[in-house]
């Protein structure tokens, strides 16, 4: 994107990236490239809908005043808008689709972290000088540069050729609890809370309804992620998370997996660097 800052100050000395998705995960690839001196554009997906919210850009949609750890996100609803944001220096999110930010010149890095683990992943090569996929449906050198993987357990792994590892449907352990600490829609429709994330629940609590339909807390527990109220959502997805940890309970700032993740997209582009280093000097060593 080299022309998106010809009226600005200046360019990121890193160039720009751009990550599809503004849950935790995104966010924490986000504030991490960020920091690496990356202009960043988030593009906003709404499936799978976002529940941990405080550790997330996402709300900076609604044009929330949105900070994750110490870093805060704008709004862009124009070209116009990103190319201001990123001539300040300032991380941003849009609902602008990925075709509407190639538009504006040639991206540097493209993260696909919006862990759709169950559609179909599309073809991210060529879209950007660098792509990365995160989560299931990547595969290193198929259908992105580098997949990363986001099972818990074995998140973070670099995967230059390859598939990442299928769903397996079990949760990280939280307190004791993997699956039972989410409740997701058994049905579509609109999405109605009045409850905060970072409130305490208890077994049975209400939390709110999806269309008519009363849902509860599953047991005794703080609110670590909601579907924002109003959202429209389809079935099969979650809706809210309950931490059950009491006083160690945490739902703001870097969620630790998904900060494991971010690191591990910085040290795949450093990999690749000297990868292509490496290439460019030795040609006939690499394949």
């Amino acid at each position: 994107m080299s022309d998106l800052l010809q009226q600005g100050r200046g360019a990121p000395r890193n160039g720009f990236a751009t990550i599809l998705g503004t849950n935790e995960i995104a966010s924490a690839v986000a504030i991490e490239l960020h920091r690496g001196g990356y202009g960043v554009v988030l593009s906003h997906d709404p499936a799978p809908p976002v529940i941990r919210r405080k550790m997330a850009f996402h709300d900076a949609l609604y044009e929330d005043d949105v900070r994750v750890d110490g870093v805060r996100a704008v709004r862009a609803d124009t070209g116009i808008h990103v190319r201001k944001g990123l001539a300040r220096g300032d991380v941003m999110v849009t609902t602008l689709g990925l075709l509407d930010l190639i538009v504006l010149g040639p991206i540097e890095l493209l993260v696909d972290a919006r862990m759709n683990k169950y559609q179909v992943t599309p073809d991210l090569r060529r879209l950007a000088r660098l792509t990365i996929g995160l989560g299931p449906g990547f595969s290193g050198g198929t259908n992105c540069d580098l997949a990363i993987e986001t099972r818990p357990g074995k998140e973070g792994q670099v995967i230059q050729h390859g598939p990442t590892d299928e769903p397996d449907h079990i949760p990280r352990d939280l307190g004791g609890v993997t699956t039972e600490r989410f409740v997701h829609s058994a049905v579509p429709g609109r999405w109605h809370t009045a409850i905060e994330i970072g409130t305490r629940v208890y077994k049975d609590f209400h939390i709110g309804f999806l269309g008519n339909e009363p849902i509860r807390a599953p047991f005794d527990g703080v609110v670590r992620g909601v579907v924002r109220d109003g959202t429209e959502v389809p079935a099969g997805v979650k809706l809210l998370e309950i931490d059950p940890r009491g006083r160690g309970a945490d739902w703001t700032g870097l969620d630790a997996r998904a900060l494991v993740i971010a690191k591990a997209v910085s040290r795949a582009l450093t990999f690749r660097g000297a990868r292509l280093t490496e290439a460019a000097a030795n040609p006939h060593l690499v394949k």
